[in-house]
């Protein structure tokens, strides 16, 4: 990815400190960087009785959207956002590189200067990995898959998380984190050759739990 500037959005509530990443309310923030492994999903914003989101479309196709950000967990641990998708996918399964797919996720990147020993948190909304189960990616173990949603039973509904990626760092490594380097999401349906339908909205992180990233 190359270099680039982040303009973010900063407030204070209380003692804790708030970073929007992007609510989707003037379009698509052009700080989002398009990177395609197989083909493009569609991403694009509309609007719904809460206000602007991003939609995310795939039939076939893996790409995702990379919003470079260099931070310290130690400063911002908490990564909140809302999210919706319209079913999960059949074949998908999270253990075989031909399931491989997710109608929703979120990850956190943590760069190296050699690119095979970059690491990233994955929060994914599962086909059939339990909910607080994780596991690593079926192509790296440097990368691994966190289910924060699974299965069918909340889907056609809005969904709002909130993650101590400080705490899934440690738990999941067994080590400190090393900066941020960027926050993505990616709905995919490339192995499965299947389709998928998602929504996202209010990404944000946060020196502590205090907020609430719902749009009112």
């Amino acid at each position: 990815m190359s270099a680039m500037v982040i303009a973010v959005s900063c407030y204070a509530s209380g003692s804790s400190s708030v970073v929007i990443i992007d609510n989707f309310d003037h379009d698509l923030n052009q700080q989002w960087q398009v990177k395609e492994f197989s083909g493009q999903t569609r991403y694009t914003t509309v609007t719904e009785p809460t206000g602007e989101v991003l939609r995310a479309e795939s039939y076939s196709a893996a790409s995702a959207l990379f919003y470079e950000k260099t931070y310290s967990l130690n400063d911002y641990p908490f990564l909140t956002w809302r999210w919706k998708v319209s079913d999960v996918i059949a074949k998908g399964d999270a253990s075989h590189k031909d399931g491989d797919d997710y109608a929703a996720r979120i990850y956190v990147v943590f760069p190296h200067w050699f690119f095979p020993m970059t690491r990233s948190i994955n929060y994914i909304w599962a086909n059939k990995l339990p909910v607080g189960t994780h596991i690593p990616s079926s192509y790296t173990s440097r990368s691994v898959m966190l289910a924060v949603e699974s299965g069918r039973d909340n889907i056609g509904s809005w969904h709002v998380e909130r993650r101590n990626v400080l705490e899934d760092y440690r738990r999941i490594f067994a080590e400190e984190p090393p900066m941020v380097g960027a926050i993505a999401i990616m709905t995919d349906t490339d192995n499965t050759k299947g389709s998928a339908l998602s929504w996202y909205d209010d990404i944000r992180i946060e020196s502590a739990p205090e907020s609430d990233p719902a749009k009112e």
